[in-house]
């Protein structure tokens, strides 16, 4: 009977883990680039999902609401055509966590919230091109490599620590 009760009482407390551990936004960093590689900071950006639209400027670290759906991004600077993007949503280790020790029923709850879900943190779009951002590709430190859509991965460019090592 206490064993059962117990168990119990640590489904309930497991249950919306993510939830409990993570915050129902999440900071994306957003900048662009020309195809020649130059930063433009200050471009005019709209971050949008499932749960609305955001407005940020590039160069800036913008709170994002957290969802299992993709995060569309799109960024318009004077004189360049516009830098489109998609972030893609990946389940956290909160989800699992829930899946793996709380059940079902936290899990079901925090894919409903969305608090199970991340993007990629920093993101570099490119002027005249369609990217897509996967967390999975994601390294610390670093922006997260974009794919072109039709095209390859594309190559971000070298941070002060990258050109520090060389």
């Amino acid at each position: 009977m206490k064993i059962s009760v117990l168990a119990a009482a640590a489904v309930l407390l497991c249950s919306g883990c993510a939830s409990v551990m993570n915050d129902s936004t999440h900071p994306v960093r957003i900048e662009t680039r020309t195809e020649a590689g130059e930063l433009i900071s200050n471009a005019e950006c709209k971050l949008s999902n499932d749960y609305g639209s955001v407005s940020a400027k590039s160069g800036e670290t913008t709170p994002v609401r957290r969802s299992a759906k993709d995060l569309d991004i799109s960024c318009k600077a004077p004189n360049q055509p516009e830098a489109s993007g998609r972030a893609i949503s990946r389940a956290n280790s909160g989800m699992w966590g829930n899946i793996l020790i709380g059940g079902g029923i936290g899990a079901l709850i925090d894919h409903n919230k969305g608090t199970a879900y991340t993007y990629p943190t920093w993101v570099q779009l490119v002027f005249g091109k369609l990217m897509v951002f996967d967390r999975s590709a994601e390294k610390q430190g670093q922006p997260t490599p974009g794919i072109e859509v039709g095209g390859t991965p594309a190559q971000a460019a070298p941070t002060p620590t990258d050109k520090a090592k060389s």
